[in-house]
């Protein structure tokens, strides 16, 4: 499979060190989309923190994409949704940690989630 980023310098915003307008991808064989996942623990419970949640969400895609033999090498796209507007900094702060140098499309939405106590839900797409 082959990336390319997309990153148009004329008539658009610049992209920054984090975020790709778009990827392109070629020769790529299997597509996995991942539900909104959120940072549940093992027995369905969700921590007090964001930061707890935030690495739990980060474990379960991780687990979910081992289980499809991925890793977050193949993430190519991100959707968070996010209970409040302050929780912006964080996420991204944890996208990047889990990502490290990989800069994929990704988008960060407030929403109201199902459940008060679930801060945040995010969703990815991979590809190999």
């Amino acid at each position: 499979m082959q990336e390319r980023a997309v990153n148009p310098s004329d008539g658009i915003y610049a992209a920054t060190e984090d975020y790709v307008h778009a990827i392109e991808l070629t020769g790529a064989s299997r597509l996995l989309f991942v539900s909104g996942t959120m940072g549940l623990d093992q027995g369905g419970d969700a921590p007090q923190t964001l930061s707890e949640q935030l690495d739990l969400v980060w474990a379960n895609i991780g687990r979910i994409l081992a289980d499809a033999g991925m890793s977050a090498a193949n993430i190519v796209r991100v959707t968070s949704y996010l209970r409040n507007s302050a929780f912006v900094g964080e996420n991204q702060e944890a996208r990047v940690a889990a990502l490290g140098d990989r800069r994929v499309p990704t988008t960060a939405i407030v929403v109201e989630t199902l459940k008060e106590d679930w801060l945040v839900e995010i969703e990815v797409i991979a590809a190999a």
